[in-house]
């Protein structure tokens, strides 16, 4: 049985710090990632005290799942909003900075800075001017049917 959405559903403040809201999807939030190195989107499960997957029940599993992949369609149209098509989608939960369950979805190009390597902990951020941010925002908006 899935489990039930909190009303009191907090975000951890170093995402709201570092992020932009995307929207709602039934089981997560999506937001952005605002670096121009990478399309980068992030989704937080909106449910208290998760830290792990293994936390969800095994409905809410199966529906991260399904929203992973939708936003890796949202990645995708993110890049080809801003003329950087996405070659491989980079997918991962790491939590080691923010222990709040959160799942990346990071569209990467062989041309990206960091290619081949991770990009957790490369370099630093580059700030998306303010047209490619509305872009990016409104790109993953549209394809996640925000």
């Amino acid at each position: 049985m899935p489990q039930a959405r909190s009303m009191a559903f907090v975000i951890d403040p170093a995402f709201l710090a570092g992020s932009d809201a995307v929207g709602n999807l039934q089981l997560c939030h999506v937001r952005l990632q605002p670096d121009a190195r990478f399309c980068w989107l992030v989704l937080i499960p909106q449910l208290d005290g998760l830290r792990e997957i293994e936390d969800l029940s095994p409905v809410d599993r199966g529906r991260l799942t399904e929203e992973i992949v939708r936003v890796g369609g949202a990645v995708r149209a993110v890049g080809e909003a801003l003329g950087r098509p996405v070659e491989k989608l980079n997918v991962g939960q790491l939590g080691n900075l923010t222990a709040q369950l959160h799942i990346h979805v990071v569209g990467r190009r062989s041309d990206d800075p960091a290619w081949p390597a991770p990009v957790w902990g490369f370099g630093k951020a580059e700030v998306l001017t303010a047209l490619a941010h509305e872009t990016a925002l409104a790109a993953a908006r549209r394809a996640l049917g925000l």
